[in-house]
């Protein structure tokens, strides 16, 4: 029996509850541990819609508010730590002085386009709301690219679950391939900020 079907027979026998539990903590921590994907949860959970096991609204409700609120804990959080923590060796080593102040401008500027676009890329979801936080960007400019991206993105994630009736692998191939791709743009954007930040880093040294 494939993996995928192992799973979702596993998640199926459950309370639903307890799934909607599970599904809403797997859509959260991804804000926190950026290696977890939320996506895979919002698949699965329509996977289960379509086995008669979940509800697509509810899967859809439960996935978006779990992510989006645990986005804005990170952001207040990183709001209100932010300065004591890069007030600190170790956080002062990550990013100098004038560095935050050149992401606060940048964000002053272009903070709610690239929130919005951001969370479309895995890793950067996470890395954005922190560093909005960071530099003090006001909570209004972050509420509605947050909702609004993670809404776009997982109810087109539950929607394609949902239709895609029993080609289960055929969707999870799919979606692979498009999270690959996605991947390929997070990584030349992590490229270009690695290389500002040590260009950055050697100028303000100098």
């Amino acid at each position: 029996m494939p993996v995928t079907d192992q799973i979702l027979g596993a998640f199926g026998s459950l309370p639903p509850l307890i799934i909607y539990l599970l599904l809403g903590a797997g859509a959260a921590v991804e804000n926190v541990i950026p290696p977890i994907p939320a996506d895979t949860f919002v698949l699965l959970g329509s996977f289960l819609v379509v086995r008669g096991d979940a509800q697509a609204w509810t899967v859809f409700l439960v996935t978006w508010l779990a992510n989006i609120i645990s986005a804005y804990i990170v952001y207040g959080l990183a709001r209100k730590y932010g300065d004591a923590f890069f007030g600190r060796p170790i956080g002062h080593w990550l990013l100098h002085p004038k560095q935050l102040e050149q992401i606060g401008l940048f964000y002053d500027k272009w903070g709610v386009p690239a929130i919005f676009l951001s969370r479309f890329l895995p890793a950067f979801r996470a890395m954005v709301p922190v560093f909005a936080g960071v530099t003090k960007l006001p909570f209004g400019r972050v509420v509605l690219p947050v909702a609004l991206a993670s809404g776009l993105w997982y109810g087109a994630l539950v929607m394609l679950g949902r239709f895609a009736g029993e080609n289960v692998h055929v969707v999870v191939n799919a979606f692979s391939h498009v999270n690959t791709a996605l991947l390929v743009v997070a990584g030349v954007l992590a490229a270009g900020l690695g290389y500002w930040w040590w260009r950055s880093r050697h100028r303000h040294r100098h």
